[in-house]
């Protein structure tokens, strides 16, 4: 056993070492930018943790606990914050399809975004909370979460859907996700652990004191951009996309787009109806703040403990995803959840049960920390192979239908506490009695005294530091309260069970996926001329061995052999070769589907859909709009009996509304006709782009190594106004692309349809010139060895 331990270590050293800098064969992300993408993250973690406290939601602790908005009040705030956060989460979603340049579409904003948040959330703890009226501490809060709807969620979403974009590879980004989420986790482990020490140390243990907040956060913010320069620096993101698809995306066609994609649907659908789920969250700081059920030193050991429990979450579920899939872990994690939760029920009265049956949970509830982004790039996948456009920013537009329910199921919390009793005449009527503010907490604090401490930080009288949530210190209050949120998690967990059963989309599929991507791209851009000799013998390579596999039987498998095998030479032995046997069906099954991929204008429905091609590219380029190809009641009043019936009558309609949209797009841009866009525009743009960031790089590296030379100075300023001008040039080409793509559609699809079957038809004599290619690149590899 020790053996087998020392050599997995040794054999993961080299790995580290040889992959440092290249990924390995099939796979995209090299060691250093694991390293960099997880480590840096902590950083992220930072940021995201502490800005997350000051997110408008119900139960928020910071702004209703400390700085005292009342549960329905707050519920009022959460509205017009989601409100507000429509128009924002569209515009962000629009910059993050239409971002094509050297730094990729989400590291840039990872700094620009990151940067106003931490100045942001500096602000935010130091207002004068308490010294304002009540009026005027909501319309602070809900400003500051304004801001943050757009700056917050920028930069969160960029660090999370960064990993969409470094790998292709389901399981790769399925591991890296893992290790990353182990990673970042100690940034909120360090400021769970922290907060009860300084709140003990200088606030006499209360944690809902505002000192508390503003003396400690403000450091860790500054450490977390630092640290968040880290992933910016070091990662490089790869899109499996043709050279010269430059399409800027509009709002609505990639609003349509996403609008059909039933994975998405599936895992929306499953938060839309478990908003009840995390009500019980609060339960450990409630215990600890209004009951008194342990020491402030106690209460940072177990927030310890509790975050300890993700730790193996995120650990083993890249296992566990490669062993079992996606779906079954799923499943399984989700019902654990539900019975861990229930059994919180009977355990109130002591904090120490609480903390281990929500450590359980904690371990089957992180598995979504890898199975969450991993499942979303999967569904990204299958939207790019299914509409030709990689839409990942309106993903998030499209779950702004999400927000709106929310608007209604996120209501029901804050009427929960309400009713039992957090209102802020009851919290009044709690801290008159002296029963109850005689009490002694576990700081060996009366509760009078804590809720005097708090007025004299806030500069105001005792009767109006009084905040709702200070009804809890009413034991009868508090023990109802946490039954009823306790029973409502568990409905929201079930109800978030129901549609993972309807998730279907394996592993498989989407490795089969990614290659016939892959190799779409790469006859597009054949096709248009743009394929480079490496791309072209990676693209008959893989279809070659997809044609040499796909005939093979798939081996039916058994562990018997492992079972039967009686010295560990043979069990070795036999689980090697059932390893083998799994890897080739797999093959068989991806390469099948790459065959089908090539043939699928061999069937009746394809043949007929290129017939129509044809008819449209024919009547030319100025002649596809100004015929009725097929008008919109016609083809609404297509049969649709059977399903392919259903499907060719659905292309009919849209076609027929491209055909309409293109003829308002040419009667507003093109006035005397179409004009077919200059693709090579772009190609002197993004050499001068690269050229232009190239000599930036060189100018600063020479400027920190003479801080003092002026003429540096100024060359990086004019460095940079070239850059400025070169990207408004790309941006100007890009919206005029995009006008042409969107007024030429129809035209447009049915021309890259007929390229792609003349590209399948004609692949052997694609394939001839792979020998040519071949040599040519030896002989580059040569030139460059000789030069090197």
């Amino acid at each position: 056993m020790a053996n087998n331990l020392a050599e997995k270590a040794k054999t993961l050293i080299f790995n580290v070492k040889n992959h440092w800098k290249t990924p390995a064969e099939g796979n995209y992300i090299p060691y250093k930018e694991t390293a960099a993408y997880s480590f840096g993250g902590i950083g992220v973690y930072f940021v995201v943790d502490i800005v997350n406290k000051m997110i408008l939601a119900t139960g928020n602790v910071l702004i209703g606990n400390t700085i005292g908005i009342e549960p329905r009040t707050l519920y009022i705030l959460y509205v017009i914050g989601i409100l507000s956060s429509i128009p924002l989460t569209g515009l962000r979603a629009n910059i993050i399809d239409n971002t094509r340049g050297r730094e990729g579409k989400y590291r840039p904003y990872i700094i620009r975004m990151g940067i106003p948040c931490v100045i942001l959330a500096v602000a935010f703890v130091w207002m004068p909370y308490g010294k304002m009226s009540t009026f005027w501490d909501c319309v602070t809060v809900l400003g500051f979460n304004i801001a943050f709807q757009f700056f917050f969620n920028f930069f969160r979403e960029s660090y999370e859907n960064l990993i969409h974009v470094l790998s292709p590879n389901s399981q790769e980004r399925t591991n890296v996700l893992g290790f990353k989420s182990v990673v970042y986790s100690l940034a909120p482990t360090i400021i769970n652990a922290i907060m009860p020490i300084i709140a003990r140390k200088f606030f006499g243990g209360d944690m809902a004191n505002i000192n508390l907040y503003r003396y400690a956060y403000p450091p860790l913010l500054i450490i977390g951009i630092i640290l968040t320069v880290v992933v910016y620096v070091n990662t490089k993101e790869k899109i499996i996309q043709a050279k010269t698809h430059v399409v800027q995306v509009k709002f609505m066609d990639a609003l349509r787009a996403v609008a059909k994609n039933k994975y998405f649907w599936i895992i929306s659908l499953a938060g839309w109806i478990g908003f009840l789920e995390g009500s019980y969250a609060t339960i450990l700081y409630w215990l600890y703040q209004y009951q008194g059920a342990c020491t402030s030193v106690e209460y940072m050991l177990i927030t310890t403990i509790y975050g300890n429990g993700s730790l193996w979450g995120m650990l083993f579920a890249p296992l566990a995803i490669k062993k079992f899939g996606k779906k079954k872990v799923l499943v399984f994690t989700n019902l654990c959840n539900i019975i861990f939760i229930a059994c919180l029920m009977p355990s109130v009265s002591n904090i120490w049960i609480v903390l281990s049956f929500l450590y359980l949970n904690a371990i089957v509830g992180s598995f979504s920390h890898v199975l969450d982004p991993s499942i979303q790039a999967d569904i990204r996948d299958y939207q790019q192979y299914t509409t030709g456009e990689r839409i990942d920013g309106m993903f998030a537009a499209v779950g702004l239908i999400g927000s709106i329910i929310s608007l209604i199921t996120q209501g029901v919390v804050p009427e929960i506490y309400a009713r039992g009793g957090i209102t802020i005449e009851r919290a009044r009527e709690v801290l008159s009695n002296p029963a109850i503010t005689s009490r002694v907490m576990s700081e060996g604090k009366t509760i009078y005294q804590i809720v005097s401490d708090r007025a004299i930080a806030n500069g105001v009288s005792y009767n109006d530091a009084v905040n709702a949530y200070d009804a809890l210190y009413d034991p009868n209050i508090f023990d109802h309260l946490i039954i009823v949120l306790i029973m409502v998690s568990v409905v929201g967990a079930a109800l978030n069970l129901l549609p993972y059963f309807f998730y279907d989309l394996t592993e498989l599929r989407q490795k089969s996926i990614v290659r016939a991507l892959k190799i779409r791209a790469l006859f597009e851009d054949f096709a248009s001329g743009a394929l480079s000799d490496e791309s072209l013998i990676e693209a008959i390579d893989l279809v070659n061995h997809a044609r040499e596999t796909a005939g093979c039987e798939v081996a039916e498998l058994s562990k018997g052999g492992i079972k039967s095998a009686k010295t560990k030479e043979e069990k070795l032995a036999a689980k090697s070769a059932y390893k083998e046997a799994s890897k080739l069906n797999d093959e068989i099954e991806i390469s099948r589907f790459i065959i089908s991929e090539m043939s699928k204008f061999s069937t009746k429905r394809m043949q007929d859909k290129l017939m129509l091609a044809h008819d449209i590219y024919d009547m030319g380029l100025n002649g596809f709009y100004a015929a009725d190809i097929s008008g919109l009641e016609q083809a609404r009043a297509l049969p649709g009996f059977t399903k392919e019936e259903r499907e060719v009558r659905k292309e009919a309609v849209e076609l027929s509304k491209d055909t309409q949209r293109s003829r308002k797009l040419v009667k507003k841009y093109y006035p005397e006709g179409i004009v077919p866009f200059d693709m090579t525009v772009f190609d002197k743009l993004f050499e001068a782009e690269d050229a232009s960031e190239l000599e930036l790089e060189n100018a600063y590296k020479e400027y920190f190594a003479d801080k003092k030379n002026k003429q540096i100075k100024k060359r990086i300023s004019e460095i940079k106004n070239e850059r400025k001008l070169i990207r408004a040039e790309i941006k100007k080409a890009t919206d005029q692309n995009s006008i042409y793509h969107r007024a030429a559609k129809p035209w447009l699809d049915a021309q890259r349809l007929i390229n792609q079957a003349e590209s399948y038809e004609h692949y052997d004599d694609i394939a001839a010139l792979y020998d040519d290619a071949k040599a040519r690149v030896e002989e580059k590899k040569q030139l460059e060895a000789v030069n090197a």
